[in-house]
């Protein structure tokens, strides 16, 4: 049985959002990237509490391209560390599921 994922990350701007969701789509890593923003992120980092504008990626898969996409967002993130968060989705219609399970078959591209 197929499980389904909605994976979040966040950037530091529309541009590179734009080019991880391309990037993830057009590798069928997953079949939908919704791109939020700006939202204002407060977090600590290196010791330092920080604030920033940043754009969060929510991002649909099966838990089956989590690994490639991990890679991939780490090969193509400007972030040192970069958010990768995957929240099980428990219940989604039928149909919707299916498209994501078509959407992100491995392929040979």
């Amino acid at each position: 049985m197929t499980e389904y994922v909605q994976v979040e990350t966040t950037t530091d701007s529309s541009e590179e959002a734009d080019r991880l969701a391309h990037s993830i789509t057009d590798a069928h890593l997953a079949a939908c990237v919704q791109i939020v923003g700006p939202i204002r992120s407060v977090y600590w980092w290196q010791g330092k509490q920080e604030v920033a504008q940043e754009w969060q990626l929510l991002i649909k898969t099966t838990t089956d391209r989590l690994s490639d996409l991990e890679q991939h967002i780490k090969a193509n993130h400007s972030y040192e560390t970069p958010e990768i968060i995957a929240t099980p989705i428990r219940w989604g219609s039928q149909e919707y599921l299916d498209w994501i399970s078509a959407e992100t078959k491995q392929t040979d591209v």
